[in-house]
């Protein structure tokens, strides 16, 4: 917690250690009931977003037809296989991220940018809205130099929506994907396991479709 104080990005240098040893979970998907481990199936594809705490923000892409499995955890920071209460602290330099397995032939990777950019507000900086903190931050991470270029793009035509409706400039972090530390067992599926759950994931209202930033 931040009482008050606006968040930073630490320093890599003053990041916490980790740890060599990943978290372990049970690999199920609770809802899908698929493996949250690789290998997946061929023709899988694989997308990495952050978009505030991630209870809410898992749960908007397994309800989406053709995501194959997903699961929470960690990435875009400094600190190996970190805890929550080492990324809540803000001294890891990561983000909640869910990792989104899909289907590309059900649906694309357009789709997923679309249910990303309208299922939260990418232009709050270090938060989403009472959530405040680096971890909070909004954020793309890449598996493909496709991806990378459709997710700058996206980027670049929803801003101008936003801009139009009155919202600021667009602070979406969007990057390669490094490394992803899987997020405690408890934290998976966290809405199907605690129904009554808080989620603080919420939308500008701006439609995002996906014919806008289609090449």
């Amino acid at each position: 917690m931040w009482f008050g104080r606006t968040p930073e990005m630490v320093e890599e240098a003053r990041a916490l250690p980790g740890r060599v040893a990943p978290i372990e979970i049970d690999p199920q998907h609770a809802t899908l009931a698929t493996s949250m481990l690789p290998p997946f199936p061929a023709g899988a594809e694989v997308a990495y977003v952050a978009m505030g705490c991630f209870w809410g923000a898992e749960r908007t892409f397994f309800t989406l037809p053709g995501v194959l499995t997903t699961a929470v955890g960690y990435q875009g920071g400094f600190t190996p296989n970190p805890t929550y209460e080492e990324v809540c602290s803000g001294r890891t330099g990561h983000t909640e991220s869910v990792m989104v397995v899909f289907d590309p032939t059900v649906v694309t990777y357009e789709q997923i940018l679309s249910a990303f950019f309208e299922h939260h507000d990418p232009t709050q900086g270090y938060r989403q809205g009472n959530d405040v903190g680096t971890q909070y931050r909004s954020a793309i991470y890449t598996t493909s130099d496709a991806q990378l270029e459709m997710a700058r793009r996206a980027s670049a035509a929803f801003g101008e929506q936003l801009a139009s409706s009155g919202f600021g400039a667009v602070t979406t972090e969007i990057a390669p994907a490094g490394p992803f530390y899987f997020a405690e067992d408890y934290h998976q599926q966290y809405l199907v396991k605690n129904p009554m759950g808080y989620c603080g994931l919420g939308g500008t209202g701006v439609s995002c479709p996906v014919g806008l930033f289609e090449s």
